[in-house]
């Protein structure tokens, strides 16, 4: 099963950034909404008011107009030469030979021709009292052939604007009488078609888009076909001349120009297009404002960022450094930029001075607690008294000699106080025998290191010392015990605590033996150099004797009576 990997939390500055840069952002953003409603708004009614203006003008513009035309209407019906044409054509037409009666058209279309040369009406005709064409001219005159009629036909033939469906097309038509004296005898109708281009023209005048709409059938527009189709659904309603309505997908404003029977003529202006210009316009300025915005924010964000987070990292910093040098018990300096980071500061240095005198209680406790298992086992044979107490002193000197660093000399002081601390379960008849063992007695007292080894393994603070208890025996030939170890499979502090303790023994007298002089004990250690003991260390131990033996500052004499001797010697 694998390890799920810690999430590593941003740092203070980035998040004091991201906060900044977050709030800028989130104004930003309400200033570029409410200003996008504001835009929206405001276009709008501009766009409303802009096609009011243009109705206004385009209802002025196209009644000048049609007053033109009808008066050109008017001043063309009084043709003599037309009206008397048509007047002969229409007594001799119902009883002349079919080639005198198109000699009489022909005459009637001739007049027509020469009068529509005259206009710039998409078509000029003539049509009877019914409102049959009799005769047409001009560019779309194939679109009103003789015979056809216009729906609906005018009765009174007064000069008048209406809307005629022609074919298929629908016209814009003025109607004007021909009287020939007190009778009238036929119309001329000038007719514009409601086309594109019709439709082309209103949009140019109305400054925006236009369409001809003839009972919700669009006729004629400059729109989209997409839009087109959206007009036509919509069935707008005559009562409401200006309306906001969606084609396409787009809001446009519709503005009636003016209607002419059920034809009515629209003009468009979308509010999107419209917006889309201001919009990029108040943008481009937003963008500008926000730019600054942000500059300063940045600004203002590392500094704020750096006011926070640089006294914090300060103080991580020297924690991270007193946790990386070991130095807990140092004092932290307030760094006078913060209230709260001095108070945290404070509590911190008072934290850890109760820390540290908390351990020093419980260190001064571990000691006397090891110092007095090591005299209570020493207290069982009156001729090992103070041996734990010697062979600690010795693996100290030993291991300072040896250049071992700090904390393995502190290991190395309490495990050689524990060496022996497994012969609490060899037997007193074994352990104070005043003669020479027996085989089985030797072997019960090997048991001894692995016996003092299970008893450390159940104190969680001991566990550093129990190689030097377990092993404390072994030799670099490999004829130690209880493993067999050789070399440097055997662990330093393990040696020295060997060396230590032969050194001890040797110098030390038994009920069975005399003490040796440390001269023959040191010349015994050499012998059995890279055999026995291992080389270093007893060079190690032969070079801190002197300095060990004369420091009784340090040292009690009557417990150390080998050191006399050593110095005696020497």
């Amino acid at each position: 099963m694998s390890t799920p990997t810690r999430r590593v939390p941003p740092r203070l500055v980035m998040r004091a950034l991201l906060t900044s840069f977050l709030t800028v952002g989130l104004v930003l953003g309400a200033v570029f909404a409410v200003l996008s409603v504001d835009v929206r708004a405001r276009v709008r009614q501009s766009v409303a008011a802009n096609l009011a203006v243009a109705q206004q003008v385009f209802t002025g513009v196209e009644s000048r107009r049609q007053q033109d035309m009808r008066a050109t209407a008017s001043t063309l019906a009084e043709n003599p030469t037309l009206k008397a044409a048509l007047d002969i054509w229409i007594s001799e037409s119902k009883g002349a030979k079919p080639g005198v009666t198109d000699e009489l058209l022909a005459t009637v279309q001739r007049e027509t021709n020469k009068i529509a040369d005259r206009v710039s009406a998409d078509v000029l005709a003539i049509a009877d009292h019914n409102g049959r064409i009799i005769t047409s001219a001009g560019p779309r005159a194939p679109a009103w052939p003789r015979g056809s009629a216009m729906v609906a036909p005018r009765d009174d033939h007064t000069t008048a604007d209406h809307a005629a469906v022609v074919g298929d097309g629908v016209y814009r038509v003025v109607s004007v009488p021909l009287q020939l004296e007190d009778a009238v005898i036929g119309s001329l109708e000038l007719g514009t078609a409601l086309d594109a281009g019709y439709a082309r023209e209103l949009a140019q005048l109305s400054r925006g888009q236009a369409a001809i709409v003839k009972n919700d059938v669009v006729l004629a527009t400059t729109l989209t076909p997409e839009a087109t189709r959206d007009l036509a659904a919509l069935h707008l309603s005559a009562a409401q001349p200006a309306q906001v309505v969606a084609l396409a997908g787009e809001s446009w404003a519709v503005q009636s120009l003016f209607q002419i029977g059920d034809v009515r003529f629209l003009a468009l202006a979308s509010i999107d297009h419209a917006a889309e210009g201001q919009t990029t316009a108040a943008l481009r300025t937003l963008a500008w404002i926000g730019l600054g915005a942000i500059s300063l924010a940045v600004l203002g964000s590392v500094w704020l960022a750096r006011t926070l987070t640089d006294p914090i990292d300060e103080l991580s910093q020297s924690l991270t450094k007193m946790a990386a040098a070991k130095t807990m018990g140092q004092r932290l300096e307030p760094s006078g930029k913060s209230w709260e980071l001095d108070q945290l500061t404070e509590t911190f240095n008072s934290l850890m001075k109760s820390v540290a005198a908390a351990e020093a209680a419980a260190e001064a406790t571990y000691l006397g607690a090891v110092r007095a298992l090591a005299a209570a086992l020493d207290a069982r044979d009156p001729y090992t008294a103070g041996h734990s107490e010697r062979v600690s002193a010795l693996s100290v000197a030993i291991g300072r000699e040896m250049a071992l660093g700090t904390e393995a000399i502190e290991t190395l002081r309490l495990g050689a106080l524990l060496h022996d601390v497994g012969k609490i379960g060899v037997p007193d008849e074994v352990l104070r025998k005043q003669g020479s063992l027996t085989p089985e007695e030797f072997e019960s007292i090997k048991v001894h290191p692995s016996a003092g080894a299970r008893i450390l393994r159940s104190i969680p603070f001991l566990a550093s010392h129990i190689p030097i208890v377990e092993l404390h025996h072994e030799r670099p030939d490999g004829r130690g015990y209880p493993y067999g170890l050789m070399g440097d499979d055997i662990p330093v502090a393990a040696r020295i605590v060997h060396v230590a303790d032969a050194f001890d023994a040797m110098t030390s007298g038994r009920a069975y033996r005399h003490s040796r002089l440390p001269v023959d004990a040191i010349a015994e250690l050499r012998r059995c150099a890279n055999t026995e003991f291992d080389a270093t260390a007893v060079e190690a131990l032969v070079a801190a004797l002197p300095r060990f033996a004369g420091a009784p500052a340090s040292l009690d004499p009557a417990a150390f009576q080998w050191a006399h001797r050593a110095r005696a010697s020497a």
